[in-house]
């Protein structure tokens, strides 16, 4: 493996305009729809996904549908089936493939390393930098999470379910400000995708790897492998609503034990300072009427890793639930619930592939 180039210390291009260069590496649903919202604001974007998705978006244009409305888009966006054929310099490179395929990914874009200014990663999980930071040196490397939500209907056709008040945190791993990181907040917010620079992005990823492994958890477990459905629908079920505190307030204590308290980085889907105050009773409530608030919006759909065992595809519980099983049980902390979420999860993974 050949060792990465000094950087340019030059930041990234401001303001934002069709010089600045995108590549998005693992274009499936998330990584579409975040392409194609940069494309349509003005960014040159490149998209490296499954052969299918590339010859529909190279014939039709890429389709995103949802709670921004039907857009098909085409300026600004290529779509490629390899890393082989993108053209530098990129400006900012995105990772969003599966996390058990990282290495893997990140081996096949070995040859855009020298041609990359800038790389972070959206994937679940709290090791993504770490791989990065080995790839292509850490003073490359900035912390991103994100709980926009999109899921890929079929080739070249996605569907936004899901965004928040801030969509995106963005930061330097050592919690220093930056121009580049402001510089790449603004090139999100140009998409609108709501985006601010955090000093704390290790806190916000780990209270966004609490959000994933919560609804991810509760959702597998309590709608199983029932078709059709949302997080919305079952939420303002009683019971169910009952079993997303309990799970939450389970995995809440090992967060603590982390050293870290809730925030609310992402609400409302995030309500976890409210799971923290409220007794069981209220608790129950407010999540029923967060089902109800999610409903009226017209935001449905299922979290990534259940859309995943639908399709009997291999899921991240690995990445996300798994963290805190590993960090509770060394810290002596009682997750029954969580743990038979993460039982219910593995059972179903090994018996649908």
């Amino acid at each position: 493996m050949v060792a990465p180039r000094t950087p340019s210390q030059t930041p990234l291009r401001v303001p934002f305009d069709n010089s600045c260069h995108i590549c998005i590496l693992g274009a499936g649903g998330l990584g579409s729809l975040i392409g194609g919202w940069l494309a349509e604001s003005g960014a040159r974007v490149t998209l490296v996904a499954r052969p299918a998705q590339v010859g529909v978006i190279r014939s039709r244009g890429l389709e995103i549908s949802g709670i921004r409305g039907h857009h098909t888009i085409r300026r600004g966006l290529e779509a490629v089936a390899t890393p082989d054929p993108v053209r530098g310099p990129i400006d900012a490179l995105v990772l969003c493939v599966k996390a058990r395929d990282t290495a893997l990914a990140l081996e096949m874009a070995d040859a855009l390393r020298d041609e990359t200014r800038l790389v972070f990663s959206v994937q679940n999980s709290i090791e993504k930098e770490d791989a990065l930071c080995a790839w292509i040196g850490a003073e490359r490397v900035i912390g991103a999470s994100t709980t926009e939500a999109g899921t890929l209907e079929a080739p070249g056709r996605v569907r936004h379910v899901a965004t928040a008040p801030t969509a995106f945190y963005f930061g330097e791993l050592d919690g220093s400000t930056s121009s580049r990181v402001a510089a790449l907040v603004d090139v999100f917010n140009k998409a609108g995708f709501a985006s601010q620079q955090t000093s704390e992005i290790r806190h916000v990823e780990w209270e966004k790897l609490l959000q994933i492994a919560v609804l991810a958890g509760w959702s597998v477990s309590t709608t199983g492998m029932m078709p059709g459905g949302s997080v919305a629908e079952a939420l303002v079920v009683r019971e169910a609503a009952e079993h997303y505190v309990a799970i939450a307030r389970e995995l809440l204590d090992v967060y603590r034990a982390l050293g870290y308290e809730p925030r609310d980085f992402f609400h409302p889907f995030s309500r976890f300072r409210d799971l923290s105050r409220l007794g069981f009773e209220d608790a129950v409530a407010s999540m029923q009427e967060q089902g109800q608030r999610m409903l009226d919006q017209g935001i449905v759909g299922r979290p990534s890793l259940h859309v995943d065992l639908l399709r009997a595809k291999p899921t991240e519980v690995e990445q996300c639930l798994l963290p805190f099983l590993v960090e509770a049980e060394r810290r002596g902390i009682a997750v029954p619930t969580a743990r038979a979420a993460y039982r219910i999860i593995r059972t179903l993974e090994r018996m649908s592939s």
